[in-house]
């Protein structure tokens, strides 16, 4: 007598098996949980855009800042506006410090991607006669996320200059800008940290509402403060010096002086934000 024997309703394997003409909605379910989501494995330590550009650790989110004016221009009327005021710190109580670039001489590609990893907010002060025909590259920085603002038209010294001469320095670069990006900065550095007050009346007539200094400045090898303690305060802008014949580039620059930042339990914030 030959036994026959029907089993029904084996168990699952654990691995299921290739059957032809699956769905790929049942290939998706027959992965587990996640799949459907795309989920995958942590990308490894080396893919982390923190340490592909030098940092140990990722950068801080900064907070996000009370929308009160961090320094108010002096009184003014709708016929003269108000003399903007000078800073190169910002009171603020949140643990960040702003990061500032001059002239526009350095268009690394590689910068761009810098700022775009690593959502790095960045102010970039724009001379016209130094950017030239660079300025798709400050175009595609401010796709990015970093702020352009004015740095005259020809990196002249302005104190002791007369108000006309102030005048088309600084009204010149607001009009370069306003026909290349659509936009009037609201924020100005002038060329060599060097102003009077006919620098300010010019700066107003122009539309700017803040002069924008720096307390520390990062050079080839480190940090030099131009007055207070020698050590990052929250608040206090840092221009990094925009000299690339001596020393490392602008991302290395950059990289050493984030992890400055990050030493001193700080990260970096957006200077058009509290300004």
């Amino acid at each position: 007598m030959v036994l026959t024997v029907t089993l029904t309703g084996c168990a699952r394997s654990a691995d299921p098996v290739e059957r032809p003409g699956r769905t790929a909605a049942e290939r998706v379910r027959s992965a587990g949980p996640g799949a459907e989501r795309g989920a995958r494995p942590h990308a490894p330590a080396a893919e982390q855009p923190y340490r592909r550009w030098g940092l140990a650790a990722p950068l801080a989110p900064a907070p996000a800042p009370a929308r009160t004016p961090a320094a108010g221009p002096l009184t003014g009327s709708p016929a003269r506006p108000a003399l903007p005021p000078v800073v190169d710190r910002i009171p603020t109580r949140d643990k960040v410090v702003f990061l500032t670039y001059d002239d526009g001489a350095e268009r690394d590609p590689r910068f761009v991607t810098m700022v775009r990893e690593l959502r790095l907010p960045v102010s970039m002060f724009l001379t016209d006669s130094v950017v030239g025909p660079g300025y798709a590259h400050f175009a595609r920085l401010r796709s990015v996320g970093a702020g352009l603002q004015n740095h005259t038209l020809d990196h002249a010294a302005l104190r002791g200059l007369p108000y006309a001469g102030q005048r088309a320095e600084i009204c010149g670069q607001q009009n370069k800008l306003q026909a290349r990006f659509g936009l009037r900065p609201r924020l100005f550095r002038p060329p060599y940290g060097t102003y009077d007050t006919v620098t300010l009346r010019a700066a107003a007539d122009c539309g700017i509402t803040a002069v924008v200094l720096w307390r520390a400045s990062m050079g080839p090898t480190d940090l030099t403060y131009t007055h207070g303690s020698h050590r990052l305060r929250p608040g206090d802008v840092v221009a990094v010096d925009p000299d690339e014949t001596r020393g490392p580039g602008l991302r290395e620059r950059t990289t050493r002086l984030l992890r400055r930042i990050q030493e001193q339990g700080l990260t970096v914030g957006r200077l058009e934000d509290y300004l």
